[in-house]
């Protein structure tokens, strides 16, 4: 839940000038590493915490990729 504040601002604005691309990626690759582990284990609160975090960092993900291709910083 901590991304949902970043994710609807980056929607609303379509700004990603402020944000990292390398560190969403990372974060990205991380929590699905977790989210796998989750899975793994059949832990509920594991998969569904980190299933819900993907999902967030994922739509500000693409939205700063989309940013970087279109030649924005």
């Amino acid at each position: 839940m901590l991304f949902l504040p970043q994710a609807i601002m980056t929607i609303k604005t379509r700004d990603t000038e402020g944000l990292s691309l390398p560190m969403y990626v990372i974060m990205a690759c991380g929590n699905l590493l977790w989210l796998f582990y989750g899975l793994l284990s059949k832990s509920i609160p594991v998969t569904l915490a980190n299933a819900v975090t993907v999902c967030f960092v994922g739509i500000i993900l693409i939205f700063k990729i989309l940013d970087v291709k279109e030649g924005k910083k």
